[in-house]
């Protein structure tokens, strides 16, 4: 615990846990959507799209990657649900061929125009996360509140549409609503999230970070409402938790935080069903 309050006094360990703390909110909320539309591997080819951006930003050496990774991981995210729609390539094909395409590209490039010394660990830290969420500033901070803030207020504003498209497409559309443009708001959202997401548990591991709250919340709860906000309750205090236990036992903050999911994953199913028995 002495460990503990010494790391927080630094401003850089107080940053880390206030962005954690709002991506984990924001993938949590619409984790649910994604995981009903059973289409939860969007998180998964997303995150390798932004891989493949953040390679190409390195190779041309750019400053801040992710003015250019994250128009092109919204880009992507249009491309997709535009293919999913397509009826020669379904949603889980045009998933696979983003993603494995991508994270090919990505490293591909990283290897013909390496810039650093230690290509494979430069890699392993996009790929599984790295301690950069500790090292984040001020600009940074701001950056995610504000995208943040966004996410949550599009969330509350638009709640009952993204309920009605989630559970029934063809009802949003006898009412007169555009399905279609709320499938998309939710995609590029997603893209945002993923993005924010990448500094703390890396490309490979977003897609825990969006699916195991919703997934533990329906261990106990039925309703949309209270699937939701359990989620996010859930995704919050893991993602302190995670954040804080990588930071006092100096292990991997994204594999930390994704841990801890999985454990309350497994502690939501045992309650569950002893609440049955």
């Amino acid at each position: 615990m002495d460990k503990l309050i010494l790391y927080l006094q630094y401003p850089i360990a107080r940053y880390a846990l206030i962005v954690g703390v709002l991506i984990a909110l924001c993938s949590s909320l619409f984790g649910v959507t994604l995981v009903l539309k059973r289409f939860s591997f969007i998180g998964d080819g997303l995150s390798h799209v932004a891989f493949g951006a953040l390679a190409v930003a390195s190779v041309l050496r750019l400053s801040n990657g992710m003015l250019f990774v994250l128009p092109v991981t919204v880009l992507c995210a249009v491309l997709l649900l535009r293919a999913g729609q397509n009826a020669k390539i379904k949603g889980d094909a045009a998933i696979a061929m983003l993603s494995v395409g991508a994270l090919a590209i990505g490293y591909l490039l990283m290897n013909l125009f390496s810039t650093s010394s230690n290509l494979s660990g430069d890699v392993c830290s996009t790929l599984f996360g790295s301690y950069s969420i500790l090292t984040l500033d001020k600009t940074d901070v701001w950056l995610c509140v504000v995208l943040s803030l966004l996410v949550v207020a599009a969330f509350i504003l638009f709640y009952n549409r993204i309920f009605a498209v989630t559970f029934d497409e063809d009802f949003t559309r006898a009412v007169g609503l555009s399905a279609g443009a709320y499938n998309l708001m939710i995609a590029v959202i997603v893209a945002v999230i993923i993005v924010l997401a990448m500094n703390l548990v890396g490309s490979l591991l977003i897609s825990a970070l969006v699916i195991f709250p919703a997934l533990s919340a329906m261990r106990l709860f039925k309703s949309f409402r209270a699937v939701t906000v359990c989620a996010a309750v859930l995704s919050v205090v893991c993602a302190a938790a995670g954040i804080l236990i990588s930071i006092v036992t100096e292990t991997p903050v994204g594999s930390t935080v994704v841990a801890v999911d999985i454990a309350a994953f497994g502690l939501f199913c045992l309650i569950g069903k002893l609440k049955k028995a």
